[in-house]
């Protein structure tokens, strides 16, 4: 196999999107990597990133699982996920850590609404979910709903009380892991307040 080819298939292989470090373990150094993308082979989409030319169907989901691997999906991205908000969002909600604000900021391929979250938390609630064929971290419903009161200040009214009176009546929903991470999160009384007159309509 040529190494044309074979960056072909290493790119392929990696879901249409491949990193400098993925050439290098297949002996395909970072001078040749430029040389290619001098000649067409390949396109660079960012520093260290890089796809096949003809590649104009990769999706922003599979931009946000190779570009910000640490990210989770959250609150309005997460909302509109589970079916509790009718808001299809112009950007993604995505969970970050605190110390990635500098990587974060440099993003600029898919539309994005960072929330930085204290190392504490960050795994609180964290799952996992298909979105449009790419499988993406995300938060689940308990922790979702936690985050509408966390950031109640930011959501719209419609938003948020769509999204409690969606999740009272969700067969799926945990109530025990919900008092769970409210207590974690220190967010008890506000939610448990809220939730008990929805759960006892």
């Amino acid at each position: 196999m040529s190494k044309k080819e074979l960056l072909k298939t290493i790119i392929e292989n990696n879901g249409g999107i491949a990193k400098t470090s993925d050439f290098a373990v297949n002996g395909i150094n970072k001078y040749e990597v430029a040389a290619f993308c001098k000649k067409g082979v390949i396109e660079r989409i960012r520093r260290g990133f890089y796809q096949l030319p003809q590649s104009k169907n990769i999706t922003e989901e599979q931009l946000i699982r190779k570009l910000l691997p640490q990210g989770i999906i959250c609150v309005e991205s997460a909302l509109f996920h589970y079916g509790y908000s009718d808001f299809s969002p112009r950007k993604w909600s995505i969970a970050v850590p605190r110390t990635a604000s500098r990587s974060v900021k440099n993003i600029e391929e898919f539309p994005m609404k960072a929330y930085y979250i204290q190392k504490e938390f960050l795994d609180i609630g964290k799952s996992i979910s298909n979105f449009n064929g790419v499988i993406l971290p995300v938060y689940d419903r308990e922790r979702t709903i936690c985050d509408c009161f966390k950031y109640r200040t930011k959501l719209d009214n419609e938003i948020f009380n769509k999204a409690v009176n969606a999740y009272a009546a969700d067969e799926k929903k945990n109530l025990a892991n919900l008092s769970k991470y409210a207590k974690e999160m220190e967010l008890y009384t506000k939610v448990m307040n809220v939730m008990e007159v929805l759960l006892n309509a």
